[in-house]
């Protein structure tokens, strides 16, 4: 994919900023792909005007007329797929096949923002004789998105297409790690006829974060990223009165218990573990193994191996994650525990600056170390052994974040046991990724989510628009104050 240099995209158009540029390297092989515009302040409030203007005339489309647009956004992603897919794999590193599998999320996405008609509607009941109550939805106006650089397509599109269906503007501050999706998500939307200043993107790194954080005009702000970060942007947010919510990292722990489908669990896990290189926060990095589970462990040793780096493995981001990741395993094996698979030092062939970690399986952790607490963020599965449920529980509860836990397991008593007891917003039983697809809603416990509701599925209808209620009365005859 060739864009020399990544720009702001500002009432329709796209806009060079005066301001600094910052090199995007690919993860693959380390060379430049782009450059990217750091815009300041004043440029978020030309933005912020641009999306106000727009949001007059956008915000009166009837929904039906509005979410016509995404049926035709629907098909141009699937058109596109091969052109997208191939931007996220240069600018990310993943493999072409998650790349493709990260549009098609996309396009489920727009298929749900298409459907918002036939879901939203206005409540209304007769609540005395004579008297209605009627409440609707309404958009807020400006609102925003942050977004992190391990999924540059379909992140974006969590927040993009429900608060633009439902009557609102977005500003989007992709990462800039990863700023190419987001151009082509604008071309997109703009040739399914998307009126100008709906969308909008603004480039950039702390600074406009921060910005728009503070933006009194920006009415709801959302981020999806690391905890650190997650914590700060809630509450600058939610200090200058907007709505907000934050989602942060994760430390996701796979409960085996003994009677697990021994090939089924060792694929899941692995895929779990090493899909998209572990840069996801739904990725399974800390497994509990409960009982005899050494058949099992050794099968996804044996699965592990078959992952080979740049063919069904993609890259890091970049090279300072590669040392990250690779210092956590040293660390572990330096503080006792036994590394059954090694994926440090790899060099790919071909791709020799680029910044590869192997499949990496790590056995004999204590819950205390670092490596089993916090997040790695790479493709390393650290293993946890207790000979007890209730222990196996504890250790995942124990965790600060609370995004996703899975158990594996045949017995569907003992899966709603641990199900049941786990402080995680969403858990899966046999299954190493439990996303949950719309309409349900994406989002964590604890310090993986800061914020009341969900920004994805049919919860985010109320966090991205506000419910006025009316009440009617015609019944002069009855000659008395429904409410005495």
């Amino acid at each position: 994919m060739n864009i020399s240099s990544v720009n702001n995209f500002v009432d329709g158009k796209f806009s060079d900023s005066s301001s600094n540029k910052l090199d995007v390297w690919s993860p693959i092989n380390g060379k430049k792909i782009s450059e990217v515009n750091l815009s300041n302040a004043d440029e978020l409030d030309k933005i912020v005007s641009s999306a106000q203007n727009a949001f007059k005339s956008w915000s009166q489309i009837v929904l039906k007329d509005r979410a016509k647009i995404f049926y035709k956004f629907r098909d141009l992603l699937q058109k596109n797929i091969d052109d997208l897919a191939e931007a996220i794999r240069e600018e990310n590193g993943k493999t072409i096949v998650e790349a493709r599998a990260e549009v098609m999320n996309g396009i489920e996405l727009a298929e749900f923002a298409s459907s918002m008609p036939q879901i939203i509607n206005d409540e209304i009941q007769v609540v005395s004789k004579g008297v209605e109550c009627r409440s609707s939805h309404y958009p807020l106006g400006v609102v925003g998105s942050i977004t992190p650089f391990n999924f540059p397509i379909m992140v974006p599109l969590w927040t993009i297409l429900n608060s633009i269906v439902l009557g609102n503007t977005m500003i989007l501050k992709p990462s800039e790690k990863t700023p190419l999706g987001a151009t082509l998500i604008a071309k997109l939307l703009t040739e399914a006829g998307l009126p100008n200043g709906v969308f909008n993107i603004i480039n950039g790194d702390k600074n406009i974060v921060e910005a728009m954080c503070n933006h009194k005009s920006i009415k709801a702000l959302t981020f999806v990223g690391s905890t650190k970060v997650a914590k700060i942007v809630y509450r600058s947010a939610t200090a200058s009165l907007k709505r907000c919510i934050s989602l942060g990292g994760a430390k996701n722990h796979l409960i085996l218990l003994p009677d697990a489908h021994e090939d089924m669990a060792a694929n899941d896990i692995i895929n779990s573990m090493s899909g998209c290189a572990g840069q996801r926060c739904m990725a399974a990095s800390a497994m509990v193994a409960v009982g005899d589970t050494q058949s099992i462990i050794e099968k996804i040793c044996e699965k592990a191996l078959t992952v080979i780096p740049g063919k069904n493995l993609g890259a890091v981001i970049s090279k300072e994650s590669k040392s990250r990741i690779e210092k956590y395993i040293s660390d572990a094996e330096k503080a006792g525990a036994k590394v059954l698979v090694d994926g440090r030092g790899v060099i790919v062939e071909g791709k020799e600056d680029g910044y590869y970690v192997g499949p990496t399986v790590i056995d004999y952790a204590k819950p205390d170390m670092a490596i089993a607490k916090e997040e790695v963020f790479g493709p390393v599965l650290v293993i946890i052994r207790t000979n007890d449920i209730d222990e196996a529980i504890a250790i995942e509860n124990s965790s600060n974040y609370g995004n996703a836990s899975s158990v594996y397991t045949q017995n569907g008593n003992l899966s709603d046991y641990v199900t049941e007891r786990v402080s995680a917003g969403m858990v899966g039983v046999n299954i190493g990724v439990p996303v949950p697809k719309e309409p349900f809603s994406f989002g964590g416990w604890n310090d993986s989510r800061f914020g009341a509701g969900d920004i994805t599925g049919k919860s985010s209808i109320y966090f991205w628009t506000k419910l006025k209620k009316r009440t009617t009365k015609w019944n002069p005859e009855a000659k008395k104050d429904w409410m005495t």
